[in-house]
């Protein structure tokens, strides 16, 4: 069994997000980097599917060279190895262009599952995983909650809205965007490190795969929410302020 797993390295949490001179994204000197956080639950299905089914799992990330980290994090975790395709200063991609780039590394491998977050937490489109099963003709599945391994089946649980959920069987291969929280994440122990230094990472430069890397979405302007500070006062009996108090926590803030 071949499992892809797709991971993006993105901005730190906890870092000071400033946006750069051309206030088009943000100014990445002084940033830190992790994991995106959606992509470590999909590893962590992605290692749990090994350990059921046997097989490897590959790690695939599309970046600059700095997300070299967070291929070693993925091997360090458990992936047998790893294809870095190597992005350089391309700078901001949409998804139809990273879906054209992880496609174009995927289809040689001919995997069984290719598994994703369900969104990025720098960008937060939603939309790679589909695409990406669109451009290599998988079938998919979004939102996933739990996986079932079938013979050339799988059977996956999808978490709908509203406290609703819907159970799908699929034919493999198969694209599955995996939800966040679902499954408690392993951390890498100092024996996965050690062997993560000799694990295979596979560099591919983005130019080698020959893919149209055009955006049809374009980033105009990236800034920080204002801040502002509007008070009012509610005047009247009891009884008006309560009412009206209601009325603006249900319709303007929208707590209640």
């Amino acid at each position: 069994m071949k499992i892809i797993v797709s991971v993006k390295q993105v901005a730190a949490r906890d870092s000071a997000l400033r946006v750069n001179g051309a206030g088009a994204w943000l100014d990445e000197s002084g940033l830190s980097y992790e994991m995106n956080e959606p992509d470590a639950y999909a590893l962590e299905e992605a290692l749990q599917l090994k350990e059921k089914l046997g097989g490897e799992v590959i790690a695939l990330c599309a970046g600059p060279a700095r997300a070299t980290q967070t291929i070693r994090e993925a091997l360090a975790k458990g992936a047998d190895r790893a294809i870095h395709i190597e992005t350089g200063d391309k700078g901001v991609l949409d998804p139809l262009a990273t879906a054209r780039l992880l496609a174009a590394a995927i289809a040689p491998e001919a995997p069984d599952f290719v598994l994703t977050g369900l969104q990025s937490d720098d960008l937060g489109y939603g939309q790679t995983g589909v695409v990406l099963a669109e451009l290599l003709g998988y079938a998919h599945a979004t939102i996933v909650m739990e996986v079932e391994p079938l013979d050339k089946r799988v059977r996956v649980k999808r978490e709908l809205e509203d406290g609703w959920f819907q159970h799908v069987t699929l034919p493999l291969p198969v694209v599955l965007t995996i939800q966040s929280g679902i499954k408690k994440l392993r951390y890498a122990t100092l024996m996965g490190i050690k062997k993560a230094k000799t694990k295979e990472v596979r560099t591919v430069p983005a130019a080698d795969l020959k893919t149209d890397l055009a955006s049809q979405a374009e980033v105009e302007r990236v800034y920080l929410p204002e801040r502002s500070k509007q008070t009012q006062m509610l005047t009247g009996d009891a009884k008006h302020v309560a009412h009206e108090l209601v009325e603006k926590l249900k319709f303007e803030a929208r707590v209640l």
